[in-house]
């Protein structure tokens, strides 16, 4: 028997834990025409379930290496296997903070909306910000909306890759993908547009939900 609890498969009669790829909170052609569905599908599809084989194969090698104790190259697997969680993570999160034209988007409400007015001044700078970060981000990574309860204040990370520039501890509030398989069906080699077209389908109201867990 297989139960699904925030994207971890969890066999009973094995205990054995593994990652699943989550289905989409809207359908394929919810998020055009900012992301079309030929764009979602590859990038949810293969790029996101790519992560997720990658994650399972290295728990795999570590249960067997465990079990026939047998030697490991630890450096390499763990930061292989960082690599996958931190993709299929994101990927998760990413999908969960966007939803359709007309119920995302616009300026946020709530209690978020006075988060990011405290610590930036405005949405506006805000928004400048967190763009400049998702726009000269080297190779291929993320921008990323992070808080952490003792320092009580919103912070934009620049993650690269999936792993590299991370806060340790800092819950995720929102998150943007530019590795080029984000946006290249769409809008070819322009991430400049692709990040602009995000901010109409960014949904709030998950922002705030996160937002009130860390509380």
């Amino acid at each position: 028997m297989v139960i699904k609890m925030e994207h971890l498969s969890i066999s009973k009669t094995e205990g054995i834990k593994s990652f699943t790829l989550p289905k989409l909170p809207y359908d394929y052609k919810a998020l055009a025409p900012y992301m079309s569905e030929e764009q979602l599908k590859l990038h949810h599809d293969k790029h996101h379930q790519g992560y997720v084989n990658g994650a399972n194969a290295i728990f795999e090698k570590l249960d067997k290496a465990r079990k026939e104790n047998t030697d490991l190259d630890v450096k390499t697997t763990l930061k292989d296997l960082s690599f996958h969680i931190g993709g299929h993570l994101l990927h998760s999160t990413f999908w969960d903070n966007m939803a359709p034209p007309g119920k995302g988007g616009g300026k946020p409400g709530g209690a978020i909306a006075d988060v990011i007015n405290k610590e930036f001044g405005s949405f506006e700078r805000f928004k400048a910000e967190f763009s400049k970060a998702a726009a000269s981000v080297e190779g291929s990574g993320w921008a990323v909306l992070a808080m952490q309860q003792c320092v009580d204040r919103p912070l934009i990370m620049q993650v690269e890759k999936h792993n590299v520039n991370v806060y340790p501890g800092f819950r995720i509030l929102m998150a943007l993908d530019v590795w080029e398989h984000a946006y290249y069906v769409d809008y070819r080699n322009d991430r400049g547009k692709f990040v602009e077209g995000f901010w109409s389908v960014v949904n709030w109201d998950y922002v705030n939900k996160v937002l009130k867990l860390v509380k």
